[in-house]
């Protein structure tokens, strides 16, 4: 009896760790956007029969993210500007900046095309390291965002699964246009 009652406890225990340090939805989505964002264009930054340059396409990559960034945040501000008319500046680079969950989710990207710019493998390996660690990061921020969302682990490894699949879909294309 009182190891259901633990666990109950360690339960509740959790959930209201979970409740109190869950992250704003926009991170959990800009997060997720960042790493499709990450594996498509480092996949068609990745053309067979060209001369491999992991280091401008490493800052395409980064240019890119901070590009999209800055238009989403932008796009708020936009939007503020229509039903809001007093808002502050603050809060419009507010706005802006809150986008920072998608810059850096293309780093651990843009780190392995670097760590091939500096010689330690090729970038066609780094490639294929970059669309392996996003998909699986994929799976991780869909888990996470249905566990802080309070679903079960079964509908969490579900919605995980789901973005993942994005990933695997970038690999599949990426390899049948290749």
């Amino acid at each position: 009896m009182s190891d259901r009652a633990d666990q109950v406890r360690s339960e509740s225990v959790a959930r209201r760790w979970i409740t109190r340090h869950r992250p704003p939805e926009q991170s959990l989505f800009s997060g997720i956007y960042g790493l499709v964002l990450a594996s498509a264009l480092v996949a068609a930054l990745d053309a067979t029969g060209e001369k491999a340059e992991p280091g401008p396409d490493a800052l395409w990559v980064l240019f890119t993210a901070l590009a999209s960034g800055a238009a989403h945040g932008y796009a708020h501000v936009i939007a503020q500007r229509a039903s809001d008319d007093g808002a502050a500046t603050t809060s419009r680079l507010r706005s802006v900046l809150a986008e920072w969950p998608l810059v850096a989710a293309v780093l651990p990207t843009v780190a392995l095309l670097l760590t091939a710019a500096a010689g330690w493998w090729a970038e066609a390996t780094a490639v294929d390291v970059a669309l392996l660690f996003n998909t699986v990061a994929l799976f991780g921020w869909g888990a996470w965002t249905a566990r802080t969302a309070g679903h079960g682990w079964p509908s969490s490894c579900l919605a995980g699964g789901l973005d993942m699949l994005i990933g695997l879909v970038i690999i599949v294309a990426n390899a049948l246009i290749k």
